[in-house]
């Protein structure tokens, strides 16, 4: 378990041989030294935190955000659960990698104007190319700063079709 902090981009954190109790364990380990204990976590210049939701801790949701998906029924739609998402998880250690922008041959910062709820959101963007990962994040309304809303493998067909798609609309400049 405790070398899953010694994994480094591209290597993929190993997970999947522990019960869960162990698998958060050992995830939470990881995300608070990249993410929760990490002073300097900001994306050019511009700090990043957590979404916030009243009365739950921001770290606590954005761990789960990360590392689950939205339960669907058989019919597709959401059943307002979330569940363990492998492929997310066992990234989790990119996302301080990317946002450090280490490997920047192979990473496409953009922001873009998303149709969010019936209104135009702007979000930024990192996607690796190589490997197929997305970050999103949002800027904060009036600081310079970001929100971070989530980060995912593109595992399904149409994922990287669309990232794709937006890099082509994206806005002149990163915001």
């Amino acid at each position: 378990m405790p070398l899953n902090l010694l994994k480094k981009y591209p290597d993929l954190l190993e997970i999947n041989h522990l019960n869960q109790k162990e698998r958060l364990k050992s995830l939470r380990r990881v995300f608070d030294r990249d993410i929760s204990n990490n002073g300097n976590f900001q994306l050019r210049s511009k700090q990043i935190h957590p979404t916030t939701q009243d009365g739950q801790d921001p770290l606590d949701i954005l761990f789960k955000h990360l590392t689950t998906i939205d339960e669907k029924d058989d019919d597709g739609k959401k059943t307002g659960k979330r569940i363990f998402e492998s492929d997310r998880s066992v990234r989790l250690h990119w996302i301080k990698h990317h946002i450090e922008e280490n490997t920047p041959s192979v990473i496409h910062i953009f922001s873009y104007e998303d149709r969010i709820d019936r209104t135009d959101q702007i979000r930024t963007y990192i996607f690796d190319e190589s490997e197929k990962h997305v970050i999103i994040l949002e800027p904060f309304r009036e600081k310079e700063e970001y929100y971070l809303l989530t980060a995912y493998y593109l595992n399904k067909s149409y994922g990287e079709k669309q990232i794709r798609k937006k890099m082509k609309k994206k806005l002149p400049k990163i915001h």
